[in-house]
């Protein structure tokens, strides 16, 4: 159970009335997810408040939630209500979101001069210099076009794209098909009677040469690639 001190608000607005409790920022959000925790080890105090920072506990219980039980009335509050994040806690998940960020930025950047893939602790630094904010509740995807026009005044980035045909046999096609998908994005395809494959795939130019190489090797050098 979590101490007072360290303990956070959640809040829940019901019959045009507030429910808080206290509870354990990072346990109360784990169970707010869907994880099997022990509301006991969440709250700090065994109250539902009308107001936790005056210690105002509120009336009406079962009229607001048809039950006096009040872990379950705990657990409703922290489903459906907010749950106060402490500072620690949000700089946790704008680190987590970064790195999210930087590895998608790795992931299909490379350098324009050298043709080579760049190292995430080198985007980090570049990050640090341009002092954006990162939203830790925006998924990363959403964020990266703001992200990418910050960094290429101090960091070149190249997003250039190959585009292969591919015409695999059958006896590689189906063993093939998931290399495809790992490098690339297939915006063609088209199963042969034979059950050999055809197929457009669309990548980050980085990527090219590892995908010809393990392409070669699972059909033992028996595909066709032919570059757009």
């Amino acid at each position: 159970m979590v101490s007072i001190d360290n303990a956070v608000i959640a809040k829940l607005k019901r019959n045009n009335q507030i429910f808080e409790i206290l509870v354990d920022c990072e346990l109360a959000l784990k169970l707010k997810h869907g994880e099997n925790i022990d509301i006991n080890n969440v709250l700090a105090v065994r109250n539902i408040f009308k107001d936790a920072k005056k210690g105002e506990v509120a009336p009406h219980l079962y009229d607001a939630f048809k039950t006096d039980n009040i872990e379950e009335i705990a657990k409703k509050i922290i489903k459906e209500g907010n749950v106060q994040l402490t500072a620690e806690y949000k700089r946790k998940l704008i680190e987590k979101k970064e790195n999210e960020i930087i590895a998608k930025i790795t992931e299909s950047a490379m350098d324009p001069k050298t043709k080579l893939p760049i190292p995430q602790q080198r985007i980090k630094l570049a990050l640090e210099q341009i002092h954006t904010s990162i939203d830790p509740f925006k998924p990363a995807e959403e964020q990266m076009k703001d992200v990418i026009e910050r960094l290429r005044p101090i960091l070149p980035l190249s997003f250039e794209k190959r585009k292969f045909n591919i015409i695999i046999p059958a006896q590689y096609s189906s063993a093939s098909y998931g290399i495809l998908k790992k490098y690339g994005k297939i915006t063609k395809e088209n199963w042969l009677g034979s059950g050999a494959l055809q197929a457009e795939v669309e990548m980050p130019a980085k990527m090219a040469e590892d995908f010809i190489d393990e392409l070669n090797k699972r059909t033992r050098g028996d595909v066709q690639i032919d570059e757009n």
